[in-house]
């Protein structure tokens, strides 16, 4: 039997309109889930913006205060995609109500307030999602089984990297995202986290690290109204960059293999270059997010001048069966979080976690914390979730 489960979206930038056509999407991809969202409310700060996405997507009410949403009895699940400064007082409240939890990562600013997240939902006894969705890429689940099954030997070394441009124009307005009180750790908690994320999905834990960061544009113009996504702004009161432009980090992993983990924000000529290389003692999986369906695989027994070869994951790969019929038929950014969406309400449904969750964000942000000890001090820092 089918029942609806009434869901809220707060924050309505880029990331509340990708949740809300996500909700709207699952039951397409996914028409076995017991559950079908209905979009009971929004909130938004910003004046107006509530309500155009009620009328836009259907939402049955509109506020400019998240906490009418704690307090409205038909929301029994919120996505939380506000700026990170808000993540731990909205989703700490969320939980205390009873509600479910799809949260953005990197859930709040520190290590402290990703813990004080969990712990709320723990104590609820509510289902919590984090929004780390490239591990939903059906060629990511098909390099971490390629991996586990010893395909590529022993795991001896991997790069992470997240390069992007969505910062590099000197006229990026300063945005909350360039304030440590509001957006924490700059490219840390942005792009690493979800870096931090892909290394522990596809390796395991990380034991230790030290890490390099660094601000290449260090001043920007002040926005003269309220911003969403990556607003430009030129003429305005000039202010400083507080945090991070880039991080280049060595990664000791509790399995004895080592990696390196470079992101940036404003790395002009690169558009979403995410992605990773894991060798192993008898090969290597290699991934590339602009090619997301793709895997280049070696391995064999000639160790020396072994060929790559291009691999199409296909319906026997993670979810990849709910949207395309055979291998080759591309995915896109927007699916991954359908997949995000549908393990959550299944985790709802069902009483039991299925996919990241907060325990994946205390440990992604643990990583964060002594990534800033690190270039803070120089030295090699544990990373204790």
């Amino acid at each position: 039997m089918v029942r609806t489960l009434g869901v809220a979206v707060v924050g309505f930038g880029w990331m509340g309109r990708v949740h809300t056509q996500a909700y709207a999407r699952v039951p397409h991809h996914f028409p076995q889930l017991p559950l079908r969202p209905r979009l009971v409310a929004v909130a938004e700060e910003v004046p107006g913006r509530a309500e155009e996405a009620a009328e836009r997507f259907g939402f049955a009410s509109a506020t400019r205060d998240w906490r009418e949403v704690a307090a409205d009895p038909r929301v029994e699940a919120v996505s939380v995609t506000a700026p990170n400064f808000l993540h731990r007082e909205i989703g700490v409240a969320m939980a205390e109500a009873g509600k479910h939890l799809w949260i953005e990562k990197p859930v709040g600013l520190t290590a402290a307030d990703a813990r004080a997240v969990a712990d709320a939902v723990a104590a609820a006894g509510v289902q919590g999602a984090v929004g780390f969705n490239y591990r939903n890429a059906p060629a990511v689940e098909a390099a971490r089984d390629l991996i586990a099954a010893g395909e590529i030997g022993t795991v001896t070394h991997a790069r992470v990297r997240l390069f992007s441009d969505y910062a590099a124009h000197p006229e990026g307005a300063l945005t909350w995202r360039y304030e440590r009180t509001r957006g924490g750790s700059g490219v840390l908690g942005d792009l690493a986290s979800h870096g931090v994320d892909l290394a522990r999905f596809l390796l395991g834990d990380i034991a230790e690290l030290t890490a390099d960061t660094a601000v290449f544009v260090p001043e920007r113009a002040r926005p003269a109204g309220a911003t969403a996504g990556h607003t430009r702004a030129s003429g305005g009161e000039l202010g400083p960059v507080e945090n991070e432009d880039y991080v280049s980090c060595l990664l000791r992993f509790a399995s004895g293999a080592r990696g390196v983990l470079e992101a940036c924000r404003v790395s002009v000529g690169e558009q979403n270059n995410y992605g990773f290389e894991v060798h192993g003692t008898r090969g290597a999986v290699l991934w590339d997010f602009r090619r997301m369906n793709e895997l280049g695989v070696s391995r064999g027994t000639g160790y020396q001048d072994q060929p790559v070869s291009t691999v199409y994951v296909g319906p026997g790969a993670g979810e990849y069966a709910a949207f395309q019929p055979g291998a080759a038929n591309a995915m896109g950014y927007d699916d991954l979080k359908v997949i995000e969406a549908y393990r959550f309400l299944r985790s709802v449904a069902e009483g039991t976690p299925y996919g990241t969750t907060l325990t994946d964000a205390v440990h992604s942000a643990a990583a964060l914390d002594a990534m800033t000890r690190s270039a803070e001090t120089g030295t090699w820092v544990s990373v204790r979730p």
